[in-house]
């Protein structure tokens, strides 16, 4: 079972049903009406659905035996286009809370109009509303969709000859590596960009067309240059000549070619560090920059000229990008609320595999990173968004010995014994004791703290971090 952070949640739960916040009681199913809420919270703002609450905020608990085929029950109605048109994947998150369970869904808001069983639903402070009939209120929903989100703007005369239609061979292999099946795999080229939201029509206009999304996916460079001239990411190596630069790549391709040239570039440049994690054994580095790159090409503000950088230095990598900012300053991993900037383009990079869900970027940088070089990266919120991600491990106290075993490889194996150890839960004071650091607070510093943190070790209290009797496990 995933835990989560029921502090966090309980004050959405305590302030009651609003504009963003629903409950169902849904405690052996689900409730009818639960699909026109999240049809409501993507065509709106987005919002909390809780299920095992009633109206009241009574926490009631969705049945023990009911849980899993509820689970189950939510995510194949929202893959059926006849239940939810566009679909949407979203990920359900189980709490216990005093014995009883409950089912979060985190929805964010879409780039595109949904329709839940052929009707728009809208969302306001009493709840959902059926607005399918009312011209003017889909009009402007359609309206502000468009204007909010540059990936939906529509460009009726690009044709598909002007995209790169082997990279449609590719998006199939891809998507057939992730799902058995996958209903792309015997699609044809123009069904793929509809079913991805890639080919859309303006309601006002009546005409239709490839998207901006559709053509920095698949775009040649020169159809990619006529819709968007400033379009282009920067991968820059400068160690020794820091006035200029010691390697570049100029890249201005669509977006899976630029996902592919970024990671050849990291590949080029930085050491592969591995890493045992459950009996896989998994590449670091690539797991690292596999989501810093998908972030910087996914939630980058296309329509502002500033561009995308990928800059190399000799202790860190700096990412920036520009953005549309829903907050400022340095985003806390363990509390933030993920936005999507382009949530067609994501769900799009979702479905091939490389990205996974909404938020998760951050969170898998910060805890792979502290295995890669014992440093925390930092997440700056801004007009311009900053990822900067450390290279080395900071040094607090002077080296008087010789080093003769690098300090990551001692890090690397500090981590796996921990791990290995807390399969099952152990104290702070027993985990310290068992790799022999004397001093407590020098230990949840540099070794306790951040393995929470970073994911590898979980909370057998977490609703209670400093609670006396709080033990520390691994999901291994």
């Amino acid at each position: 079972m995933r835990q989560l952070k029921f502090e966090s949640l309980k004050k959405i739960i305590n302030s009651g049903e609003s504009i963003t916040v629903e409950f169902k009681e849904s405690k052996k199913k689900l409730n009818k009406d639960v699909y026109e809420s999240v049809c409501a919270f993507l065509n709106r703002h987005g919002g909390h659905l809780f299920l095992g609450i009633t109206d009241s905020g009574d926490i009631v608990g969705v049945d023990k035996d009911s849980v899993d085929q509820v689970k189950k029950d939510f995510v194949t109605s929202l893959n059926n286009p006849q239940m939810l048109n566009p679909t949407f994947y979203l990920a359900i998150n189980e709490i216990e809370v005093d014995g009883k369970f409950i089912l979060y869904i985190n929805i964010p808001e879409s780039s595109q109009v949904h329709r839940c069983k052929g009707k728009i639903f809208d969302r306001n402070e009493d709840g959902d509303f059926n607005i399918t009939n009312n011209t003017n209120l889909v009009s402007r929903l359609y309206m502000r969709k468009q204007s909010t989100y540059t990936e939906n703007r529509i460009f009726p005369f690009a044709k598909l000859e002007d995209l790169e239609l082997e990279l449609f061979t590719k998006v199939r292999n891809l998507t057939g590596n992730q799902k058995d099946n996958h209903p792309w795999a015997s699609m044809k080229d123009i069904e793929i960009l509809k079913s991805a939201g890639l080919y859309l029509t303006d309601p006002n206009t009546g005409k239709q067309g490839i998207t901006l999304g559709g053509i920095l996916i698949f775009g040649k460079e020169g159809l990619i240059q006529a819709a968007l001239p400033h379009h282009k990411t920067d991968a820059i190596l400068r160690r020794e000549n820091l006035d200029r630069y010691d390697d570049r790549d100029d890249i201005r391709v669509n977006l899976i070619r630029s996902y592919e040239r970024l990671m050849q570039f990291i590949g080029k440049h930085l050491n592969d560090k591995f890493y045992l994690e459950g009996d896989q054994r998994v590449n670091i580095r690539d797991k690292i920059f596999r989501e810093a790159i998908s972030n910087v090409l996914i939630h980058r503000e296309f329509s502002n000229p500033f561009p995308a950088k990928l800059v190399i230095e000799k202790d860190r990598v700096y990412i920036e990008n520009s953005n549309k900012p829903h907050g400022n300053g340095i985003i806390d991993p363990e509390n933030f609320s993920p936005y999507p900037k382009n949530p067609t383009i994501a769900k799009f990079f979702k479905e091939i595999g490389w990205v996974d869900e909404l938020g998760s970027g951050v969170r898998n940088i910060y805890k792979y990173n502290k295995i890669y070089s014992g440093a925390d990266p930092e997440f700056i919120e801004g007009d311009v968004f900053k990822t900067i991600i450390p290279l080395t491990t900071p040094v607090t106290t002077p080296v008087t010995t010789p080093v003769t075993t690098p300090v990551e490889d001692d890090s690397e194996k500090r981590t796996y014994e921990i791990l290995e150890f807390c399969k099952k839960p152990r104290s702070r004071q027993e985990i310290q004791d068992y790799i022999g650091i004397k001093n407590a607070r020098d230990f949840r510093k540099r070794v306790l703290n951040p393995m929470v943190k970073g994911g590898l070790l979980q909370r057998t209290i977490p609703e209670r971090p400093t609670s006396p009797n709080q033990k520390y496990y691994s999901n291994r």
